[in-house]
C-alpha cells in the first residue's frame, strides 16, 4: 500500500499531513532549545552556588580547611562544580547534534515538499491546459453540427418549393454539404483532443501524480526516521555523561565517608591547644591576722597557679566564658598562648632554616664557580661573582641572625610554657605578659629566675643538634689539601664515614673519627654505602 495507489484522490490530505510533519520537526527543535537554555542556566546557578560557598583565599574558613569535615564540604563544592560541567556538556551537545542538525534537515525537507508539489502543480496545469483544449473542440463540433443540420434542412426544404429556382437549390445544397465538411472535421477534431485528454488523464491519475505522492510518502518516512533518530539522541545525549556524573555523586560519597570526626577533634586539640595548666585553689586571705606578706610572696620558686599571674588581683577568680580583648600580634609570638607559640615559632624556624640552607647551597655554588673561573679564565671573571657572593653572605649573615633570635625565643617558650596557667589577666593590650613583684609593683617579664638559669645551663647540654648517621664509608684514592672554605684534608688511603651523597656538583660531605665534617671531591674517593 502507498499514497499514490490508495490516497490517490487526497491532494489536499497529503498537502496538510506533509506540513504538520515539518511543523512537528520545529516544534522538536524548539522544545530541545528551551531544554538546552534550562541546562545552561542550571550549569550557571550550580557554578554561581558553588563560588558562592567556597572559601576566599585566605580566609579563616580555608584555614579550617585542616578539618577532614570542611575538606569534606570542599569536596563537595569541586564535585557540583564538575557536575555542572557535565550538565553544560549535555546542553552543547544537544544543540550541536540536534538542534542545529535537525533545523538544516528542516530547511532540506521544506525545499523538497515544495519542489514535489510544484511538479503536482505542474502536472494538473498540464491536464486543464487539456481539458479546456478538449471543451473547446467539443463546442465547436457541437456548433458546427448544429449549423450543418439547419443547411440540410434549408437545402431540403428548398429542393421542395416550387417557387426555388434551380440555383437556389443548388446554391443551398453546396451550402449544406460545405456545412456538413466542416462539422465533420470538427467532429474528428475533438475526437483526436479527446484521445489526446484521455491519454494525459491517464498518465496524469496512474503515473504522474502516484509518482508524486510516492515521492512525498519517501519523504514523510525519512521525517519521521530522523526525527525518531532526533528523540533518541535527546536520551543517549544525557546517558553519555551519566558515568561522569556517577562519578561525581561518588566522589561527594567518598567525601562524606572521608570525615573522621576523631581526627577533627585531635586537630582542635593540636590548633588551639594553650598549653596553660588549669588554675589552682584560691587562697584564703585572713586580714585578721598580721600577716607579713612580702616575705611569704617574694620567696623564689616558679608560678604554679592563676593568682601568681594575678599580682594585685590575686583574689580575683579565671572565667572561662569572660570575654577577652584581643591581643595585638608581636614578632615573638608573645600574643599566643604557649603551646601555641612554640608551634608558631618552631614553624618560623623551620622556614628560616630553608631560606638558610637555600642561601647556603646558592653560596657554595657560587664558589665553585668562582674557583672554576679562576683556574680557567676563559670560562668567565671571577670578579664578577662578587656581588652575588656578598649578596649571599648579608643573606646568610641576616637568616642566622633571625634564626638564632627565633632559637632564644623558642627556648624562653620552652622553659617558661610548662609552668604557665590560664589567668584572666595573662595577656595584655599589648600581647605582652604582665608579671607583678611581691610588694604590687610592675616588674619586666623578661627579668631571669635564678632557677630557671639552673636549668637552661642543664637543658642546653641537651639541645645540641644530634650528628647525622653515616650513610657509607669512602677511601681516599689521592691527597685533598681541603684549603678552601667548607672544605676537610685527608691522606690517600685514609677511610672516613660519608655523611651526605653528591648531589651533582662533585662534592660528597664526610666525617672523620674525631667529628671534623666537610666535602671533599667525589672522584677523589672511593664510596661504599650501606645496604
Amino acid at each position: 500500500m502507498d499514497w499514490g495507489t490508495d490516497l490517490w484522490d487526497q491532494y489536499d490530505i497529503i498537502d496538510k499531513h506533509t506540513q504538520s510533519g515539518l511543523d512537528l520537526v520545529e516544534k522538536y527543535v524548539k522544545f530541545v532549545k528551551e531544554r538546552t537554555e534550562i541546562e545552561q542556566n542550571y550549569a550557571k546557578q550550580l557554578r554561581n552556588l558553588t563560588k558562592k560557598y567556597s572559601p576566599k583565599r585566605g580566609s579563616k574558613e580555608e584555614q579550617e580547611c585542616r578539618f577532614t569535615n570542611h575538606q569534606s564540604f570542599l569536596d563537595v563544592l569541586n564535585e557540583m562544580n564538575d557536575y555542572a560541567g557535565q550538565r553544560e556538556l549535555i546542553a552543547e551537545n544537544m544543540m550541536m547534534n540536534i538542534c542545529i542538525e535537525l533545523t538544516k534537515y528542516l530547511q532540506e525537507l521544506k525545499q523538497e515538499r515544495k519542489t514535489h508539489l510544484s511538479e503536482a502543480k505542474k502536472a494538473q496545469q498540464s491536464l486543464e491546459s487539456t481539458y479546456k483544449q478538449l471543451d473547446s473542440s467539443k463546442k465547436r463540433f457541437e456548433r458546427e453540427w448544429r449549423e450543418a443540420e439547419k443547411a440540410a434542412q434549408y437545402a431540403e426544404k428548398t429542393d421542395l418549393d416550387i417557387n426555388a429556382t434551380k440555383a437556389d437549390v443548388e446554391k443551398a445544397k453546396q451550402q449544406a454539404h460545405m456545412r456538413s465538411h466542416v462539422a465533420e472535421e470538427c467532429k474528428n477534431d475533438y475526437a483526436a483532443q479527446l484521445q489526446k485528454y484521455n491519454k494525459e488523464q491517464s498518465q496524469f491519475y496512474f503515473t504522474d501524480m502516484p509518482l508524486i505522492f510516492n515521492k512525498l510518502q519517501d519523504m514523510d518516512e525519512k521525517r519521521i526516521r530522523r526525527l525518531a533518530q532526533g528523540y533518541v539522541l535527546f536520551s543517549d545525549t544525557e546517558k553519555h555523561v551519566m558515568p561522569i556524573i556517577g562519578k561525581c555523586l561518588d566522589g561527594i560519597t567518598r567525601a562524606g565517608n572521608n570525615v573522621n570526626e576523631r581526627n577533627d577533634s585531635l586537630a582542635v586539640i593540636e590548633q588551639h591547644k594553650s598549653g596553660f595548666e588549669r588554675p589552682g585553689d584560691l587562697e584564703f586571705e585572713d586580714y585578721s591576722q598580721g600577716i607579713n606578706r612580702t616575705s611569704s610572696e617574694s620567696s623564689l620558686g616558679t608560678p604554679k597557679g592563676p593568682l601568681d599571674l594575678l599580682g594585685k588581683n590575686k583574689s580575683k577568680p579565671f572565667w572561662l566564658f569572660s570575654k577577652k580583648s584581643k591581643p595585638t600580634a608581636t614578632e615573638d609570638f608573645g600574643h599566643l598562648p604557649p603551646e601555641q607559640r612554640r608551634k608558631r615559632l618552631q614553624q618560623k624556624i623551620e622556614e628560616l632554616g630553608k631560606e638558610l640552607q637555600k642561601e647556603v647551597d646558592q653560596s657554595e655554588a657560587l664558589g665553585k664557580m668562582k674557583d672554576v673561573y679562576e683556574k680557567n679564565p676563559q670560562m668567565g671573571d671571577p670578579a664578577s661573582l662578587a656581588p652575588q657572593i656578598n649578596q649571599t653572605t648579608q643573606n646568610m649573615e641576616r637568616l642566622r641572625g633571625e634564626l638564632s633570635k627565633y632559637e632564644n625565643w623558642l627556648t624562653e617558650a620552652g622553659g617558661r610554657g610548662d609552668t604557665l596557667r590560664y589567668s584572666s589577666q595573662s595577656f595584655n593590650n599589648n600581647g605582652a605578659h604582665d608579671t607583678y613583684s611581691p610588694d604590687g609593683a610592675h616588674s619586666d617579664e623578661g627579668t631571669p629566675d635564678p632557677s630557671h638559669a639552673i636549668y637552661a645551663e642543664f637543658d642546653d647540654d641537651f639541645e645540641e643538634e644530634e650528628l647525622a648517621a653515616p650513610i657509607g664509608q669512602c677511601t681516599a684514592l689521592y691527597n685533598f689539601p681541603g684549603s678552601s672554605e667548607g672544605t676537610i684534608a685527608m691522606q690517600e688511603g685514609e677511610v672516613l664515614s660519608v655523611v651526605e651523597e653528591d648531589k651533582g656538583d662533585g662534592w660528597t660531605r664526610v666525617r672523620r673519627s674525631n667529628g671534623d665534617e666537610g666535602y671533599i671531591p667525589t672522584s677523589y674517593v672511593s664510596i661504599t654505602l650501606n645496604k
